[in-house]
């Protein structure tokens, strides 16, 4: 069970160092394209420069060509204005895009971590601290969890659970023999497979009844648990 939390842990630090990586190496690439972008735009005060200099270096005195130059400096001035909202939209769009790519990376790591936690536990079996059958309740309380289970279905887990403390492992036929009181020569195998799908059902979700249950192929059936966590009440 310590070395599972070990290699979690491994993981989550790995994942977080992967994010903080992923995420610094996005922005610094936007903004190193961002300020590249805004560098090789052309001055917005450039057009209104050259109307200035034509003004000065030549002697325009006639209405004609002051009218000319009044036209040039109002161009100048909307190419000033329409430069300068580029420049806002163009950051605008830098920082929309900064944002998707880091929420993009964020919800990538978190599937890669979420897809190595479940690997885990598939190889593992589920983690339970607590598993407690309370045969008055008909219920068994599976760390936090309650499950509202059948009188047979609680006959299963109690044997089950009987079982895994004196580390035994028990086929279908020898789990309907101890519940029926049957010989286990006269029971059926297929009869105990019924009774742990029955109570894997009644556990509801199937990832956990799956693991919390476990078939051992040509040994029999098994709760994948500490023994020591286990509590009949």
């Amino acid at each position: 069970m310590q070395v599972t939390t070990t290699s979690v842990t491994d993981t989550r630090r790995s994942g977080t160092r992967i994010v903080t990586l992923g995420i610094a190496a996005i922005v610094a690439i936007l903004a190193v394209a961002g300020a590249v972008l805004m560098l090789t735009l052309p001055d917005a005060n450039a057009f209104n420069a050259r109307v200035e200099r034509i003004f000065v270096e030549n002697d325009l005195t006639s209405p004609a060509e002051v009218q000319l130059l009044e036209i040039l400096a109002q161009s100048g001035t909307a190419f000033s204005d329409t430069l300068a909202s580029y420049r806002v939209v163009i950051f605008v769009l830098l920082v929309f895009a900064a944002a998707m790519l880091v929420a993009a990376m964020v919800f990538l790591v978190m599937l890669v971590i979420l897809n190595r936690r479940m690997a885990q536990i598939e190889r593992s079996g589920i983690e339970v601290s607590s598993l407690i059958i309370s045969r008055e309740e008909n219920t068994v309380y599976l760390n936090t969890m309650g499950f509202k289970l059948t009188e047979a279905m609680m006959e299963t887990l109690a044997v089950l659970a009987e079982a895994r403390m004196d580390d035994e492992m028990l086929s279908g036929a020898q789990i309907e023999a101890m519940i029926s009181g049957r010989s286990e020569a006269d029971c059926d195998e297929a009869a105990g497979a019924t009774r742990i799908k029955r109570l894997r059902d009644g556990l509801g979700n199937q990832m956990v009844s799956e693991l919390l249950v476990k078939n051992i192929a040509r040994r029999g059936y098994v709760l994948a648990i500490d023994k020591g966590v286990i509590e009949v009440v």
